[in-house]
């Protein structure tokens, strides 16, 4: 017998244990537009309660939720849902009622609990023993505290108050009677405040009275005493009751703190916010004497920033503390970014033709000299060939094209030279240049790929010394000249991007090593377009088709047909360019969106480094190249790689022929 006592009080111990290790389901309800008998029938499944629809129960509900909640959580939810649309749930035995709140009064209900919750939804009633004040006169200054479907009535033979309402409203009119019922028979009275201003609730009293149009010599008389934050009431007993009823019910705290606030900003800049928020509270009100512009005239406002932490430090009334943290709320948020990609795309042909002779007659050694035609065709002329042959070392690269010439070279006699030149020349360019800028919306942000290139802007000489030396000076300036993208994106509520855009595009076109002689090309866009998210636009372009042709011949001679090609060199020079400036921007909101973009361009030039590591120079056995180390983090590195952020490709004119 003793044995079996023992086994069933292990098993009474172990069995609770157990049903406590099972931890309650967690769901996150979210509803939008559902009916709601959806969600009675997922809270009954839940929470296992059974419930009754009154069929006069019908709405369309919306629940968001991104918190796990447990089954007694959900219920409080569904409990606020119902108060939201206006209905009730009462408990009857085993099963629940939801009905329209208009008949809960009706309807027994939580009846006398020993606790009641300051949060749950749920409909109560209770019992209020009242000491020190008349119960009745309580029920008219009350009554607007309670709405329409509760109850409230006074027993004057207990002094009780008899209230039904739901157990939030029944917890709050708790602690409003907790303050009133207190002993007051003196004529003067004084509350001590604890959350609220005593000025400021002095401020609103006597606006309400005087609004009502109260007689002065039947009205309770208020004082603020600022040192003790206390407000004086004198006067009649029942105004007394009455201005102490109103009092306690101000004098609530605020959710989220006292009167001076520490707020840790995220992504906002807390020195900069710090003068705007000044001026909005200077905003408020007309400066007092003496008084600084960002208190607004009420010296109870103060706002600095701590800029090593980031933070603001805000002291203001209640109702000015709620302004301000809301727009601080709107403005610390994480801006959304754009990564924009320019390309810049050019491709100009040109062809060169030129043709023509050259040719000299001397007969100074018997006659005369009889002629001489001497014009380049292609930089070349008869006279510098002649130089050449005089003096080698002048030849620096032998000409291009076609050259056919003959001459006699005697001592006597007619001697002679000519030359014949043919050029033709086709050259082919095309340069793409895709540089790329992630910057935060509405900040101006500057991609700059150039070079310093020196100019001369002047020369001096000074002479000095005793010897009268003559030193010759230059000043430079140095430009940039490549590729200079400045830009400001604003993205829209509609998906689209405004962008603010100064590109300039510039290159040397002609270099013979002296910066006298430097010639810069540039091409500069200014502009302001608007652009989807991810697609493309043209910001502009030059089309340029240019044909030049010239001809040197002698006067008469030149234009005899046929034969008048002797005495003719003719150049033909074509060009066309072609010029177009592209933009794409896309925006990338989320953090991932960041990571993926920036992985996609680290892997890209990683993979170029590991093939140029597999190279056959090896001048230094065990040397490795330096390579990017593979990334190591949450954000896993896209599959495949992006294309280039920048490509540059440029083709040399062809060989002339």
């Amino acid at each position: 017998m003793t044995r079996f006592l023992r086994l069933a009080l292990l098993l009474a111990l172990a069995l609770p244990l157990a049903a406590a290790a099972q931890q309650s389901p967690q769901i996150t309800p979210n509803y939008k537009d559902a009916d709601l008998g959806q969600v009675i029938e997922a809270v009954s499944q839940v929470t296992g309660k059974n419930f009754i629809v009154d069929p006069r129960v019908r709405a369309q509900v919306t629940m968001l939720s991104n918190t796990p909640m447990g089954p007694d959580a959900f219920y409080e939810a569904f409990l606020a849902i119902l108060q939201v649309h206006g209905f009730v749930a009462v408990q009857s035995g085993s099963v629940i009622k939801i009905l329209p709140d208009a008949t809960a009064r009706q309807l027994p209900a939580n009846d006398l609990p020993d606790r009641i919750s300051a949060t749950s939804d749920e409909i109560v009633t209770q019992v209020i023993q009242v000491r020190n004040v008349s119960a009745a006169q309580l029920v008219p200054i009350l009554r607007p505290l309670i709405p329409q479907y509760g109850h409230l009535a006074a027993y004057p033979s207990a002094n009780m108050l008899i209230i039904s309402d739901r157990a939030s409203n029944v917890s709050r009119m708790m602690r409003i009677i907790s303050r009133i019922d207190r002993s007051g028979d003196g004529d003067i009275e004084v509350i001590r405040l604890e959350h609220a201003s005593a000025s400021e609730i002095v401020r609103v009293v006597n606006s309400l009275n005087a609004a009502q149009g109260a007689d002065a010599s039947s009205s309770a008389r208020i004082v603020a005493d600022e040192r003790t934050n206390s407000v004086l009431v004198g006067g009649e007993a029942s105004q007394r009751l009455r201005f102490r009823t109103l009092i306690t019910h101000l004098d609530t705290p605020l959710e989220d703190g006292g009167d001076t606030q520490v707020r840790y900003l995220r992504y906002a800049d807390a020195e900069k916010l710090a003068a705007k928020l000044k001026e909005q509270a200077a905003a408020g009100g007309p400066a007092q004497p003496g008084q600084a512009a960002a208190a607004g005239g009420d010296r109870s406002v103060t706002i600095w920033a701590e800029p090593e932490t980031n933070a603001l430090i805000i002291t203001a009334p209640p109702k000015t503390m709620r302004s301000l943290m809301q727009v601080v709320d709107r403005l610390d948020i994480r801006r959304a970014q754009v990564i924009i990609e320019a390309m810049l795309v050019e491709v100009s042909t040109d062809a060169t033709r030129d043709l023509g002779v050259n040719w000299i007659v001397d007969g100074s050694g018997d006659n005369f000299l009889v002629g001489l035609f001497n014009q380049p065709i292609g930089g070349v002329s008869l006279g510098d060939i002649a130089a050449g042959i005089d003096d080698p070392s002048s030849i620096t690269s032998a000409p291009g094209g076609l050259t056919i010439g003959g001459g006699r070279n005697q001592d006597t006699g007619t001697n002679f030279a000519a030359i014949l030149r043919a050029l033709s020349g086709d050259g082919d360019t095309n340069i793409v240049s895709m540089p790329s800028i992630i910057t935060l919306d509405n900040e101006e942000a500057q991609i700059k790929v150039a070079q310093e290139v020196p100019f001369v802007t002047g020369s001096f000489t000074t002479t000095g010394g005793t010897g009268g030396t003559v030193n010759p000076f230059q000043t430079i300036e140095r430009k940039e000249v490549g590729n200079i993208l400045k830009i400001t994106p604003q993205i829209t509520d509609e998906n689209t991007i405004l962008l603010k855009i100064e590109q300039e595009a510039s290159s040397l076109i002609a270099d013979s090593g002296l910066a006298l002689q430097l010639i810069t090309s540039k091409r500069t866009i200014s502009t302001r377009v608007l652009v989807d998210d991810g697609g493309m636009i043209v910001l502009g372009g030059l089309i340029e088709d240019r044909l030049t042709e010239s001809e040197q011949r002698v006067p008469g001679l030149g234009r005899i047909p046929i034969l008048g090609n002797l005495f003719r060199v003719r150049n033909t020079k074509k060009t066309k360019t072609n010029l177009m400036v592209f933009i794409r921007p896309r925006v990338l909101r989320t953090a991932e969106q960041a990571a993926i973009e920036t992985n996609s361009k680290y892997n890209y030039l990683r993979n170029l480094q590991l093939e140029l590591n597999g190279g056959k120079v090896k001048l230094m056995p065990g040397e490795m190249r330096p390579t990017l180390p593979p990334l190591i983090g949450p954000t896993a590195p896209p599959t495949a790689p992006a294309p280039p952020s920048q490509d540059v490709a440029v083709e040399p004119n062809g060989p002339s022929e």
